[in-house]
């Protein structure tokens, strides 16, 4: 087919259709960068602070955000030029996904809180602990 032959809504029709597998390729790309829920639940740590280190490495969410910005900057581009058809898929599936990065990402915060706090409480309750041998001595 010769260029001549495509109208402008044929060569529209065929970058709307391009734009969206666009955002539906980086939402499935952003998808599989997050967590396995494996990882996420098991451990095979010693203690707390390897718990808890492990699981701070195991939320990790990997390129999974700049996915979804490129989702979102597609998707975006495409309504604002009234290419999708339907797109409220693309924005259920777009607000799924930034809900979880948003979750996996608090917990990965309050993960790293603990880590930083465990050590220091460790600490705390040994020298109390050693504070309660010599007052029995």
């Amino acid at each position: 087919m010769s260029q001549s032959t495509l109208n402008d809504d044929e060569l529209f029709g065929e970058a709307a259709s391009e734009m969206r597998e666009d955002v539906e390729e980086s939402l499935a790309e952003a998808w599989d960068e997050l967590p396995d829920p494996d990882d996420v639940w098991e451990t095979d740590a010693d203690n707390v602070l390897g718990v808890l280190n492990g699981l701070r490495s195991a939320l990790d969410v990997g390129d999974a955000e700049d996915h979804l910005r490129d989702a979102k900057k597609w998707f975006t581009m495409g309504q604002r030029a009234d290419a999708f058809d339907d797109a409220d898929d693309l924005e259920a599936e777009l607000e799924d996904l930034e809900e979880v990065i948003e979750d996996i990402s608090s917990a990965g915060e309050q993960v790293g809180e603990l880590t930083s706090t465990i050590p220091g409480l460790r600490s705390t309750l040994e020298e109390a602990a050693g504070d309660d041998d010599e007052d029995e001595e």
